[in-house]
C-alpha cells in the first residue's frame, strides 16, 4: 500500500467540501495564473480584451468520487444575464451525436410529452427535438441567458429553472440538461431537488444530462479544459455518482469520442425521505402542542404553592428552562449535581446554579429532571441524601409525567 507522510499529507489535502458527494478530503489539482472570461467576455476590442479582470483558478479533486472543482468560483463574477453562451457546434461529428442523442430520448418519452429544457441556449437542440415531434407537445426552455432566437416556436423562460416549483408546474416527462452542470457550484443541491420534487407528478419522469468529461484529461495531462466558467468539471466516475442521487441510471455512455458524457435517468424520489417526512412533519405539530402544553403544567405547578426544584442548570436542563419558560421568579431554586457548575447561573433565565446541599428542607414536593436519560442515577442521589420526595417530573410524549408512576422508557 503506498503510504503518504504525514508532512506531505498536509501539504496535499485541503477541507473543502466536493459538491458532488460532500466528502471532505480533497488535494490540490491545478491552480494556473488567474485567467480572463473565456466564453462569457466578449470583448470588443483589443485593449478591452487585455484589459479584462483576472479571476482566480483553484481546483481541487475530491478522493472519493474524483469530481474536480474550483473552490474560488464565484457566480458574482459572471455576467451571465449580459453576455450570451455561445458555445454551438455545427461540425458534422457533433451534429451526429446530436442525432443520436434525441433518437435515445425518443425511445423513452413518446405521445405528446411536456419535455424541458433547462439551459436552452438558442434552442437549437430542443426544437430540433420538437419538430421528431411534428410540435405535438409542449417544448419549454429555461435560460437566464437566452438570446433573440431562443423562444422561436417555443415556450421560453428567461430565469433559472426551479426544480422545486417548475417541475409541479409544468409536469414534464423529459428534463434535458445539456452542459449546465458543469456551470454550478452545488450539482448536488440541484439534482436531491429534482428527485424530490418529482414526488408531485403523478407519471414517469426522465431526466437527460450530459456534461464534458475529463477522463482524457487524466490520461493526457490537457490543460486548456480548465477556464473559469466551469467551475466543476467531471469525470465518468463523478458524473455516475451525482446522477444515482436523482434515481435509476438507465443508460450512462460517453460520446463525442469520449469527450462528453450523457446519462439518462428514470426520476424517483426516495421513499424513505416522503415518509420521514410525514414523521418531520408530525413532530414538528406535536412540538407546538408540547410546548403550550407544559408551559400550562408549569404554571399551575408554580401557582400551587409547591416547592419545586430543577435538578440540572446547563445543557439540556437550560434549554427545558429556557424552552418552557420555567423562570427565576416562579422557579428560583435549581441545583446540579456537578459542584463545577455550582455559583454560575442558568444561561438566559438566570437563576443561580445551587448544590444540592443547598437545599435546607428535608422535604420537596417535586423534583423536574430535564434530562430524562440521568432521571434514574438523580433519584438515587436524592435518596442517598434522604429526602423526601413528593413527585419526580419528567417531560415525556408532550407532558410531564410521574417518573416514579406513569409509563416512559427511562
Amino acid at each position: 500500500m503506498n503510504r503518504l507522510s504525514g508532512s506531505k499529507t498536509a501539504d496535499l489535502l485541503t477541507s473543502d467540501s466536493c459538491p458532488v458527494c460532500k466528502n471532505y478530503i480533497s488535494v490540490r489539482f491545478f491552480e494556473p495564473a488567474p485567467q480572463p472570461l473565456a466564453t462569457l467576455g466578449w470583448p470588443e476590442t483589443a485593449d478591452e480584451a487585455k484589459a479584462m479582470t483576472r479571476l482566480s483558478l483553484d481546483f481541487k479533486q475530491c478522493l472519493s468520487c474524483n469530481h474536480v472543482w474550483n473552490t474560488s468560483f464565484s457566480y458574482d463574477a459572471i455576467p451571465y444575464q449580459i453576455n450570451p453562451s455561445r458555445m454551438y457546434n455545427d461540425g458534422s461529428i457533433w451534429q451526429g451525436h446530436m442525432v443520436d442523442t434525441r433518437a435515445l430520448l425518443l425511445e423513452r418519452v413518446k405521445d405528446a410529452p411536456t419535455v424541458i429544457e433547462v439551459g436552452c441556449g438558442e434552442g437549437h437542440f430542443l426544437r430540433a427535438l420538437a419538430d421528431l415531434f411534428n410540435d405535438d407537445g409542449r417544448f419549454i426552455g429555461f435560460d437566464p441567458d437566452g438570446s433573440g432566437e431562443s423562444g422561436k416556436g417555443l415556450e421560453f423562460f428567461a430565469r433559472v429553472f426551479d426544480p422545486l416549483f417548475d417541475v409541479e408546474r409544468f409536469k414534464p416527462d423529459l428534463i434535458v440538461m445539456r452542459h449546465v452542470l458543469e456551470h454550478l457550484t452545488r450539482p448536488l443541491e440541484f439534482v436531491q431537488k429534482l428527485a424530490w420534487a418529482s414526488g408531485a407528478i403523478e407519471k414517469p419522469l426522465w431526466f437527460f444530462a450530459e456534461v464534458p468529461c475529463i477522463d482524457k484529461v487524466f490520461e493526457a495531462g490537457r490543460l486548456s479544459d480548465f477556464f473559469y466558467e466551469h467551475p466543476s468539471h467531471f469525470s465518468s466516475r463523478s458524473f455516475r455518482t451525482l446522477l444515482e442521487n436523482v434515481g435509476d441510471v438507465v443508460d450512462f455512455q460517453t460520446g463525442y469520442s469520449g469527450e462528453v458524457i450523457y446519462a439518462l435517468a428514470r426520476v424517483l424520489p426516495q421513499d424513505y425521505q416522503a415518509s420521514q417526512v410525514t414523521r418531520t412533519e408530525s413532530f414538528f405539530e406535536r412540538s407546538k402542542e408540547s410546548i403550550s402544553f407544559i408551559k400550562v403544567q408549569l404554571r399551575n405547578l408554580a401557582l400551587s404553592g409547591k416547592k419545586t426544584v430543577i435538578w440540572g442548570g446547563t445543557g439540556k436542563a437550560a434549554a427545558f428552562i429556557n424552552l418552557f419558560s420555567a423562570n427565576s421568579e416562579d422557579f428560583p431554586w435549581v441545583v446540579d449535581s456537578d459542584e463545577t457548575k455550582v455559583g454560575y447561573h442558568v444561561p438566559g433565565a438566570g437563576q443561580l446554579i445551587r448544590s444540592p446541599r443547598e437545599i435546607k428542607s428535608d422535604y420537596i414536593d417535586v423534583v423536574i429532571i430535564p434530562s430524562q436519560w440521568r432521571a434514574r442515577d438523580i433519584s438515587k442521589q436524592i435518596r442517598r441524601m434522604q429526602f423526601s420526595i413528593g413527585q419526580i417530573l419528567i417531560e415525556h410524549q408532550g407532558k410531564l409525567v410521574d417518573f416514579q408512576k406513569e409509563e416512559h422508557p427511562y
